[in-house]
């Protein structure tokens, strides 16, 4: 808890200068002028509303650093820029919000927003944690410089340092950030990724760990972290250390369908000519992007759709009613087509999944269809519960216990880069001459799979290819919308 009173005036002085960048300030411009001129620029329009980007000395991660500003206008004039990072000196369980004066670099003076620190450090006990956690971090300071090169106006900052390791803890620190988690304000997460492994390792993991975070979905990029400690990688001592950072900004995020996480640039310590391939670092830029349209499409993406709750419920009236006019009366149901909606109507691909105390008891359906999506449903119904080669046909003593998910899909498109793979949102199809299979979108998630095992698994289990199978095959991806019945 805090311990010191607030009231004088102490402005954060640099102490990183001279050792993760230039102290001398001209030095310090031509570096940055030349690190935003040689960085790697987004294509297409981008509305940043948070950033990720490294805080390692500029020779290391500069550049990557500056990408992943250079996803923002020059003169977009955020009112703030709340500045956030995971401690690397000491661990507290909560967050930090420095607002006893500035943050200074040898660039000179930059606002801190004190009214808002403030503010935070009153009303939410979760921030109510000494500001001695920023004084001797490098992980906020190393952003500052960038802040004062690229923008025309400067905007205030919010530096915090998260202290806790607690999932609990870090949605209620998302939770007190949410209301200004606005288009007026900017979120820079500042964070590196692998630490110490091999230069191949460190990509290997490095891919793993920004996949998973890109998809938006906090499990997933939970998942992938477990996954990659228990690996036994040489040297790997963490696969992000500013994870709690990133968790918060996907806690932020979560639900927000306009919301997008996109890869700008990478890199590691090894491709520095001052660094070793033995032991490296690894630095992403990515850009949380908002569709300002919900119908603005990145790149060739397939058409949006969406349900009522109404439509929802008339398509697990379907299922269940099918699956019970087989069981109990050896008929097919036939739904009154007068109560389907125009969107119930169009030639969907779906799958109807079965589960008793969450164990799969069934899963049958079609990838794409000429029929209607309500006929699709009853079809897949009947066939999960009675058809599914793996299972013995549903009893009526099951069926009382049977959970039903639908999953819904949308039109597929073809890509050429598997980059184009978000885990968590987007279905795979990979089909190489005859032979083909396909893959939920919610199976990588429940598994926690990377992009390439998601790819082995459905090459190998579903196409019949092998393993490696996808690597010569046309890959084919979609989105699937899952409905979950109310109440269960």
């Amino acid at each position: 808890m805090e311990l010191n009173s607030q009231s004088k005036t102490v402005d954060r002085q640099p102490v990183a200068a001279g050792r993760f960048y230039s102290s001398d300030r001209e030095t310090l411009r031509r570096d940055l002028q030349k690190l935003f001129t040689e960085c790697r620029k987004p294509e297409g329009v981008i509305h940043a509303r948070a950033i990720i980007s490294p805080h390692a000395g500029y020779v290391f991660s500069g550049r990557i650093a500056a990408s992943a500003f250079s996803a923002t206008p020059r003169d977009a004039g955020y009112k703030n820029i709340f500045l956030i990072g995971s401690s690397h000196v000491m661990a507290f369980e909560g967050a930090s919000v420095y607002n006893t004066g500035d943050f200074v670099t040898p660039l000179g003076k930059i606002s801190v927003n004190r009214q808002i620190a403030d503010m935070l450090k009153k009303e939410y006990k979760v921030f109510d944690y000494p500001t001695s956690a920023h004084i001797q971090d490098h992980c906020l300071e190393v952003q500052v410089p960038m802040i004062q090169h690229y923008y025309t106006s400067a905007p205030s900052i919010v530096p915090i340092i998260i202290g806790t390791s607690s999932s609990s803890t870090i949605k209620k620190i998302a939770e007190a950030l949410r209301q200004y988690f606005t288009e007026e304000n900017l979120f820079v997460i500042s964070s590196d990724f692998s630490h110490y492994p091999s230069y191949e390792d460190g990509k290997a993991v490095d891919k793993a760990t920004a996949e998973a975070l890109v998809s938006g979905d906090p499990s997933v990029f939970l998942s992938a972290l477990r996954k990659n400690s228990t690996r036994n990688i040489n040297g790997l001592a963490t696969s992000m250390c500013g994870w709690t950072a990133g968790l918060m900004l996907l806690y932020l995020a979560e639900g927000q369908e306009n919301l997008e996480f996109r890869r700008i640039d990478y890199c590691n310590s090894g491709d520095s000519p001052y660094g070793s391939k033995n032991e490296v670092v690894g630095y992403h830029a990515i850009v949380l992007d908002e569709r300002k349209d919900k119908n603005e499409k990145r790149g060739n993406e397939g058409e949006e759709f969406n349900f009522t709750e109404k439509e929802r419920e008339i398509l697990f009236d379907i299922a269940r009613r099918s699956i019970m006019s087989m069981l109990y009366d050896a008929r097919r149901y036939t739904p009154d087509v007068s109560k389907m909606t125009d969107a119930l109507k169009k030639p969907y691909g779906a799958f109807v999944t079965l589960k008793i105390d969450g164990v799969l008891r069934g899963c049958i359906g079609r990838f794409v269809s000429d029929k209607p999506l309500y006929i699709v449903v009853g079809e897949s119904a009947i066939s999960s519960a009675l058809e599914d080669p793996r299972f013995p046909a549903l009893t009526k003593s099951e069926y009382e216990k049977t959970d039903i998910e639908i999953t819904v899909l949308g039109p597929m498109r073809k890509i050429s880069d598997i980059s184009e793979i978000k885990l968590g949102r987007h279905g795979i199809y990979i089909k190489k001459d005859i032979r083909a299979g396909t893959m939920l979108p919610q199976v990588a998630r429940e598994y926690g799979w990377s992009v390439e095992e998601f790819l082995g698994y459905t090459s190998r289990d579903k196409a019949g290819i092998g393993w490696d199978g996808w690597k010569n095959a046309d890959i084919y991806i979609y989105e699937g919308m899952v409905l979950e019945e109310k109440g269960k």
